[in-house]
């Protein structure tokens, strides 16, 4: 869902696919919500690359889901330029009301993010 939102080239179509109050931790000291979060997402789709994700693990226990997911942003981006981002997210979500699954927390480098200290 995040893929197809995020290649669709419409940051609020990826907003969507949170919960109003899910975070996005590029920075494990400093978690986005709301408009910084969209934000920050619109910055990577306009790096013009598409994404694609491999998820790795799915647990499921009745309405969470934790995600390990392999993702990369690769292509030729805007402007000609080549973009090459990856990593591995540890991500998770929950099922709405409306049956759609949505993040609560999405921690795209999780698995390599640096500690927070102090």
């Amino acid at each position: 869902m995040f893929a197809s939102a995020f290649n669709s080239g419409d940051p609020d179509r990826v907003d969507g696919v949170y919960e109003d109050r899910g975070v996005l931790v590029l920075d494990p000291a400093a978690p986005l919500t709301g408009a910084a979060r969209r934000e920050a997402n619109a910055r990577l789709m306009a790096l013009g690359a598409p994404i694609t994700v491999a998820p790795r693990r799915v647990h499921v226990v009745d309405d969470i889901a934790f995600l390990v997911v392999d993702w990369a942003i690769r292509g030729e981006g805007t402007g000609g330029r080549g973009v090459d981002i990856r990593g591995t997210a540890t991500d998770v979500a929950r099922r709405g009301a409306d049956g759609l699954w949505r993040y609560v927390v999405d921690s795209p480098f999780g698995t390599s993010a640096p500690p927070v200290t102090g």
